[in-house]
């Protein structure tokens, strides 16, 4: 079955992005494709790849985690962000208001957990 997106990457929240992304590189057995303050990603390695999103006052979550709190998003590639985003909302996300950039969109999933779709190209 084909779908209409395929998982391009995974984001998760952190308050240290570059020791993060030197641990699960070390984990996995992959490359820290990139590094900075604010952000820091681990290479595909054949996959998607991994990046790690600095966030200020970051509380890491309880497990179990009673509150629910948002840990990580998903970046989806599509060939059209217009189609895609028809499909998506079709399917139950919605849009939120606040838009952070202009070449990709922020969507919620039906539980109101953020997603990305980006450009295939």
């Amino acid at each position: 079955m084909s779908g209409t997106a395929e998982l391009a990457m995974v984001t998760i929240d952190c308050a240290d992005p570059q020791a993060l992304a030197r641990f699960y590189a070390a984990l996995l057995g992959r490359e820290v494709a990139h590094s900075e303050e604010q952000y820091a990603m681990v290479d595909g390695a054949g996959g998607a790849p991994l990046g790690f999103g600095k966030v200020d006052d970051y509380r890491a979550p309880q497990w179990p985690n009673p509150e629910g709190t948002k840990q990580f998003h998903l970046d989806l590639r599509v060939d059209d962000l217009d189609k895609a985003e028809a499909l998506c909302l079709e399917l139950g996300a919605t849009r939120p208001d606040f838009q952070p950039g202009e070449t990709w969109r922020v969507l919620l999933d039906p539980s109101g957990h953020p997603f990305c779709i980006c450009p295939r190209h």
